[in-house]
């Protein structure tokens, strides 16, 4: 019967090692991964910067997922050698074509002087409040730090804007920015679920960071009591990385629009008409703007607004959700997002339909340089404002 050693032996045999010298200068070159196998406990005393980290007893599970490409370069680490080599050998067998082991693992690396830090990481508390996402290959720790420190702005906390705070929040993002200057009204409680009867009266703000807090302390929300204008858009916009568009009238919609093209901010939009709703994701200048989709807005009477028209009470919650999820996968860089593509909803039929939205080459906004763009009011055109060619 084989010995431990003569298993790690024949392991070795198979597999090829580097030692950390050669390891530190490979894991720059160009889609290199250096792959931590070692346990939680350890990681977290410290570890080599932008290391990929899949304990060993999971790596069977979870590397395909984080890493697709089997011809991508593996530089495999553990604390002495051991560990890194067995994974190495069970790489290969899983189809890893440019696998090696580092010799000495980080306890080598670390007395040789070499470049390591103490990796932020979850709290115990955090680590059962999100281990649903935890599980998931595709988040994981690393994932799950990255919802942490991003900050998402929500214009609007009514119907959309309600399911799409509270599903960011319980999925740990950060920061909530929320932008609204309304009280809440009874009349809101029929689709604003971040509201209760119990806060009419107050400011829609006041009652989301309530409501938003109560679900998830690790929310820092950030209320801006204000209509967003020509004079504070910019501003606001800067603090964030994400924007979900719960607007409900086209100038906003455009203000925002060309504002996210001069401080390049992703916008997750949606809109909601009675039984119908779309979505779609706006990335500056890496596919269509919101005037590609709609260049300028429909006539009055062709687009009255939900205290017009009324809309079914659950519908902004479909959507708001979808805005939540397409926030989350841009954060995460995660699957494909709606960018390019309107994903449109009708209740009634119970269908999504998708339909393509390009570029426009001759777009009055993102055809422009953001320089050449100015943030103005807009009138009922709701036309962009540009700066004047140099005269002659």
């Amino acid at each position: 019967m084989a010995s431990f050693r003569d298993l790690l032996n024949q392991t070795k045999a198979q597999i090829r090692e580097v030692d950390t010298a050669t390891a530190d200068q490979t894991r720059h070159a160009d889609g290199a991964v250096l792959l931590d196998v070692r346990e939680p406990d350890e990681y977290e005393q410290g570890a080599v910067p932008g290391a990929l980290h899949i304990p060993r007893g999971n790596l069977e599970s979870n590397i395909e997922g984080r890493v697709p490409d089997r011809s991508t370069p593996l530089l495999v680490m553990c604390a002495g050698g051991v560990r890194s080599a067995f994974a190495a050998k069970t790489l290969a067998e899983l189809g890893y074509t440019d696998v090696v082991s580092i010799a000495g693992g980080f306890n080598r690396w670390k007395d040789e002087g070499r470049d390591w830090s103490t990796p932020q990481t979850l709290t115990p508390e955090q680590r059962n409040r999100y281990q649903r996402h935890l599980l998931l290959p595709e988040v994981g720790i690393e994932g799950q730090l990255k919802l942490l420190d991003a900050k998402v702005l929500l214009l609007g906390a009514g119907g959309l804007g309600s399911p799409a705070a509270l599903y960011l929040a319980a999925a740990g993002v950060g920061t909530l920015g929320i932008v609204d200057m309304d009280v809440v009204d009874e009349s809101n409680l029929q689709r604003q679920i971040l509201h209760n009867m119990d806060r009419i009266g107050d400011r829609k703000v006041d009652s989301a960071k309530k409501t938003l807090t109560a679900i998830n302390p690790d929310v820092n929300v950030v209320t801006h009591d204000l209509r967003l204008n020509a004079d504070n858009v910019i501003e606001i916009l800067s603090q964030y990385d994400v924007v979900v568009d719960g607007a409900d009238n086209f100038p906003s919609r455009y203000l925002l629009n060309d504002a996210a093209l001069k401080t390049d901010t992703i916008v997750v939009h949606g809109s909601i008409f009675r039984f119908e709703g779309q979505a779609t994701v706006f990335k500056p200048y890496d596919g269509p703007c919101y005037r590609c989709l709609i260049p300028e807005p429909p006539p009055a009477d062709l687009a009255p607004s939900c205290a017009e028209a009324g809309v079914l009470g659950v519908l902004p919650g479909i959507i708001g959700s979808i805005q939540a999820l397409e926030a989350i996968k841009v954060i995460l860089d995660l699957g494909d997002s709606l960018s390019g593509r309107l994903l449109a909803y009708d209740s009634l039929e119970q269908s999504f339909r998708t339909f393509k939205v390009n570029r426009d080459p001759a777009c009055p906004a993102c055809s422009l340089d953001p320089a050449d763009i100015v943030i103005a009011e807009y009138d009922e055109l709701c036309m962009p404002h540009v700066t004047a060619p140099p005269s002659a």
